[in-house]
């Protein structure tokens, strides 16, 4: 038999050719049973917890993440269109985890949890990516809070100040103005972008109406706060497993600003305040997940790692050390009540782990008190360090004074005579609620604050009349911007009334004696 060289020589050359290259070696397995955006994978013999898989289905590869680990198959949580798997499709593990973009290409942006532009804008462009889930830093990367995140809420910035790095929560029964308040936080960021105090927000929507979420977008358009703004939507017609990721892909998107700040070149912005609205319907989508995935149900039908589930998520939020750059990550969730119930699971839970709580009751939304702020009950774990002099000096008592008057004006409900004292402590508490009322997206300057409460708490308004209030403060800030700015420069420069008392008194009468309201 004649064996041709040529065919002998071609062979020879392709092995040649081949030797070298990498060979790929993959877990691979099959789905048996797949429903409700979980699937149940037979063969993947070596997978990880968390670990990323891929599943080739008929419309192209769909993500998933193991959940559950039993003895001959393994729970998938899938992202994305879970009704293209079919039972029968082939499961690639990846030996990765789960990873979003990140960088300065998502600001302005509204995208899903992982990552894909949901505004019908160009592509993202994004060059880098973050991990989902990560172990939080520890204590030796972290410093004390100190530095005020101002919302531009006068009730806020004054009793209950919060500091960049906290986790303040926000609870309260629906239509309260849970959300409202984090937008005024957001919106009052404004000031700030450009300059070296800049802070990239994140406002990441759990379970919501598209059209809730659509209205959200139109208001910081219109206030010009989107451009330093990524939104993160997971709707309600999102499935579990994206609501489940959703706090998680924003976090982890803030991450990225937050730790910049290392970088001794990086010029941009390292302060992020993420806003979690809400993480109790976060719950509710890790309750179904993990029923689906047959995990055993325990109070109110929640899992036995509800609370690991948002720990892990609040301990991101820190504010480093400045070996680590100095950055950032202020972490306001949102938690909605039923009927006040204050007391139950998951508000506990969430109270438990934040460092203080802005609670919004009802009674006083509908008393016509907004923002609806009931200053007894909040309360803040950072307090007078994360506040300005001049705020702490004319807000030290503020809390004190009103709960005073609340009970003062209960006692007074009783028909009961009172005594001249106790009627002027009445007057001023009425007032002190009033100077506290402000408008939905209309965020105070920090200085403009501290003048108000110094008029209240000096007596000034206690003989204007209690529907005119508003009017007269109004008008005497525009007096402090006008004729007397070179005295609240002063105070601009101070950022303390030590030394100013006097002057500042002296303005405000001179204001009063020539105001006539409209």
């Amino acid at each position: 038999m004649k064996i041709k060289t040529d065919e002998i020589a071609s062979v020879i050359r392709q092995e040649i050719e081949q030797f070298g290259t990498t060979l790929e070696i993959s877990d691979v397995g099959q789905v048996v049973e797949v429903g409700d955006g979980i699937a149940r994978v037979y063969g993947l013999g070596k997978a990880m917890a968390g670990e990323l898989v891929e599943c080739e289905s008929e419309g192209g590869t769909i993500i998933g993440q193991v959940m559950n680990l039993e003895s001959d198959t393994v729970g998938v949580a899938l992202f994305g269109d879970a009704t293209r798997v079919r039972e029968g499709d082939t499961v690639r593990s990846t030996g990765r985890l789960l990873e979003v973009p990140v960088g300065p290409q998502l600001l302005g942006r509204v995208v899903d949890p992982l990552g894909a532009p949901l505004d019908g804008g160009a592509p993202l462009g994004a060059t880098e990516t973050g991990k989902v889930d990560i172990v939080a830093p520890g204590i030796s990367k972290r410093q004390p809070v100190k530095e005020p995140m101002q919302f531009g809420i006068k009730a806020v910035d004054a009793m209950i100040p919060v500091g960049r790095g906290q986790r303040e929560l926000v609870i309260g029964d629906r239509k309260t103005g849970k959300t409202a308040v984090c937008l005024d936080c957001i919106i009052n960021q404004r000031q700030y972008w450009g300059t070296p105090d800049a802070v990239v927000c994140i406002y990441v929507a759990v379970g919501q109406k598209d059209s809730t979420v659509a209205g959200v977008v139109e208001t910081l358009k219109k206030h010009g706060a989107m451009e330093y703004t990524i939104i993160v939507n997971a709707g309600a017609s999102s499935s579990a497993p994206m609501q489940y990721i959703a706090p998680y892909s924003g976090c982890a998107m803030g991450e990225y600003f937050m730790w910049k700040g290392k970088d001794s070149s990086y010029t941009g912005p390292k302060h992020v305040l993420c806003v979690y609205d809400d993480l109790s319907k976060q719950a509710v989508a890790y309750r179904e997940l993990s029923l689906l995935l047959r995990r055993p149900p325990g109070r109110e039908a929640y899992p036995g790692d509800v609370f690991y589930l948002h720990s892990r998520l609040l301990e991101r939020s820190t504010k480093l050390s400045k070996e680590n750059g100095g950055g950032s990550l202020t972490a306001l969730p949102i938690i909605e009540t039923q009927e006040g119930d204050v007391s139950a699971y998951i508000p506990t839970n969430v109270i438990s782990i934040t460092d203080g709580q802005i609670y919004l009751q009802p009674e006083l939304f509908s008393a016509g008190v907004r923002p609806a702020i009931n200053v007894g009950i909040s309360v803040s774990r950072v307090g007078g360090s994360a506040q300005i002099k001049a705020m702490k000096e004319v807000a030290g008592s503020l809390r004190l004074d009103l709960a005073a008057y609340r009970e003062l004006e209960a006692f007074a409900q009783l028909g009961t005579e009172l005594d001249a004292a106790s009627k002027r402590q009445l007057d001023r508490g009425a007032r002190m609620v009033q100077i506290l009322k402000q408008g939905q997206y209309t965020p105070f300057d920090t200085i403009d604050q501290c003048i108000s409460m110094f008029a209240g708490s000096k007596g000034i308004l206690d003989d204007v009349a209690l529907d005119k209030v508003s009017a007269f403060e109004s008008d005497m800030l525009n007096y402090f911007q006008g004729a007397q700015k070179s005295l609240r420069d002063e105070l601009v420069k101070a950022k303390s009334f030590k030394g100013l008392e006097e002057k500042f008194l002296a303005a405000l009468r001179t204001f009063k004696q020539s105001w006539k309201p409209a």
